[in-house]
């Protein structure tokens, strides 16, 4: 992967994609590798994007797709992960399994069902209703709704209502 095309085609999107990996893993180790092969997706995957979407939809969705697809196979026990090593200065949330506050809220998050962490972590990023339900492949009235829903869980999750 050529680092013009990290720093110009990724680099500007690594917050929401550091953000999505982390709300699929509970690791350090599980998030680099995420990290990694999401942005190895991207590279892969960016000779097919027909402008038929905003680029920022498409590393979204590429995200998203990324992150449920490793889920599943490591719930199948079956891993295959880029070994390269991504570093902290590309990644300035790369260390905030330090801290406490954050992971009890990505605690909170992950027990969210895999598409409504998706959706939150979107939501989180300040993208509108029509981006988010473009991104999940979803009606974006459906968005509304499922926001609010998803903040009533995770408040109750948060206060110790439901596990």
């Amino acid at each position: 992967m050529s680092s013009d095309f990290y720093k110009t085609s990724i680099l500007p999107f690594a917050g929401i994609i550091i953000k999505l990996c982390r709300a699929y893993t509970n690791s350090q180790e599980d998030f680099e590798d995420y990290y990694q092969e999401v942005c190895l997706q991207i590279w892969r995957s960016k000779d097919n994007f027909r402008e038929e979407s905003q680029w920022s939809t498409w590393v979204y969705r590429i995200s998203l797709n990324v992150c449920l697809t490793l889920l599943k196979k490591k719930k199948n026990n079956v891993q295959h992960f880029v070994s390269d090593a991504i570093t902290s200065e590309e990644t300035e949330d790369n260390f905030a399994f330090l801290d406490e506050s954050l992971n009890v809220l990505y605690d909170a998050i992950r027990k969210l069902s895999e598409i409504d962490r998706a959706v939150i972590m979107l939501y989180l990023e300040e993208k509108s209703q029509k981006e988010i339900a473009e991104i999940i492949g979803t009606n974006p009235n459906n968005i509304g709704v499922r926001v609010k829903r998803i903040k009533i869980r995770l408040k109750k999750i948060l206060d110790g209502e439901i596990n």
